[in-house]
This record gives structure tokens, sequence and C-alpha cells, in this order.
């Protein structure tokens, strides 16, 4: 992955390297990181950096099921000035997409990372893949597929690692298995779960991510953000299983739970 070039002054030595998150896309549910604009997204960024991110993760398409989906096209549109705008800041940038298209022109504009929204399960993603020589997060997606959805409520990490395991042959076909960061995708997932359900199902996969360092790969996550204490109790899970990489919207406020688990 790349280095740490972000001026972060909050960032103990041995922290995760965080993504802050900027939204280009309307519909993501944290309001605070949606910017309108090239100027906008600057102002954001600079931020979530003073803040203790190392380096940016950048959407123009919601990945929610309250997201309208809308052509690459105007997915395109929202990123094509937002990201030389924020690749002049000189930091780590992924590209949260699932499109090819979108995929090659954020790259061809200064993005360093992909950050696969679809979990890398098309071989058009894995061929623009091949052409730059960049990071791919792959993230673990159950999808509508009743099968894998039987697996999620049996045993999670069970089928995160199925998953990956699947994956990684693919990133084995393109020569691309050195390069790939997993995710066990608990951002949003199983989205369609009650919270009370998907907060059991997060704090059993946080709990087990040794289960996922068999492939020997570097982790990442998407970090718990909401102002509950059941979110802060998964928050500090994931600290104290140290993955190297996190998705974030708040640093300062991650930066924090990693000083005080730290003293303990």
């Amino acid at each position: 992955m790349p280095e740490n070039t972000a001026p972060d002054d909050t960032a103990t030595p041995d922290g995760m390297f965080l993504y802050g998150v900027v939204n280009a896309s309307p519909d993501s549910l944290n309001t605070d990181s949606v910017v309108d604009g090239p100027e906008q997204a600057v102002a954001r960024a600079t931020r979530l950096l003073a803040e203790g991110a190392n380096g940016l993760d950048v959407g123009g398409q919601g990945s929610t099921d309250a997201a309208t989906v809308v052509p690459w096209e105007a997915e395109w549109e929202r990123l094509r000035e937002v990201l030389p705008a924020l690749a002049a800041l000189r930091v780590p940038m992924s590209v949260d997409t699932w499109r090819p298209e979108v995929l090659r022109r954020a790259l061809q504009s200064g993005a360093t990372v992909i950050n696969a929204a679809d979990g890398m399960q098309s071989e058009a993603m894995w061929q623009v893949a091949t052409e730059f020589d960049v990071p791919i997060v792959v993230p673990f997606l159950s999808g509508p597929n009743p099968r894998a959805m039987e697996m999620v409520r049996r045993d999670p990490v069970e089928a995160i690692v199925e998953f990956f395991d699947e994956r990684l042959r693919d990133a084995d076909r393109y020569g691309l298995r050195d390069r790939c960061v997993l995710d066990p995708g608990t951002g949003f997932a199983p989205s369609n779960w009650p919270w009370e359900e998907r907060y059991l199902y997060q704090k059993q996969v946080y709990g087990n991510l040794a289960a996922m360092r068999v492939f020997g790969l570097p982790l990442y996550i998407a970090l718990p953000w909401k102002e509950t204490a059941q979110h802060d109790e998964l928050l500090e899970i994931v600290i104290r299983n140290r993955p190297e990489f996190g998705r974030v919207h708040y640093p300062a406020k991650v930066r924090a739970f990693e000083r005080r688990l730290a003293a303990e």
C-alpha cells in the first residue's frame, strides 16, 4: 500500500492507516461527508487530514440500498473535477466504484487505490486493475444470493473467508493477489437486517478478524461512525484487532480511541 504521506500529527506510530471519506454523491447516510464540487471536496479533505486521516476515499455513486443508481456517465461527472483537485493534495486516494468505465478514468485522474464496490466480481474490473500498478480493496458482498445469506446467518466468518478465497482465485488469474487488501464488508451489511442483528453480526466478524489473516493479506475496515454505545464498542473491537487500514468519517475520534487503548 502507499506510504503515509499525509500531514498527520495525530496518528499514533502503530495506528491504522486511515482513508477519510469524501462523498461526491448526495446519497451518503453520513451527510457530513457529502461535497458538491472540487472546492467543498478540498475543504473536507483538508479537515480530514488535519484530524488524523492519512489518505482519502472518494466516491460518486452511493452504495446503500437507499441510493439512487445513476448512469456511469453521471457518476463520473461528479468525480471529474473533484479527483484532480484532491490529487493535488498529494496523499493516497482510493476511488469507490463498481464501474470499470469510472475506475479507469479515476485512476487516470489521480486515484491511487481501487476500492471495488462490487467486491471485484466482474472480469471488467480485474481487467482495468491490470492496467494500473495500484492496490485493490476487495470487500465481501453477500448480495441477494440465498445460499450466501444462509451462510452469513450460520457463520459469517466462514462465508467471508470463502468469498475471499474465490475472489483471490480470480486475482491469481490476473497475477494480482499480492495487490489485494481484504475488507469484510461490514459497513452496511447485512443491510436488510434490523440494527440489533447487524450489531451482533458485526461484533462476531470484528472479533474474528484473525481468521481472515489466513491469506496473508492486509485488512481494511469501514469503521463504525455513529454516536452510540454499540458503535463505540464495535470501533474498540476493531482497533484492538489491529487491521492495517480503515475507512473513516471522523478520524479524530478514531485517533483518540487508539491513544486511549495504547495507554492501557
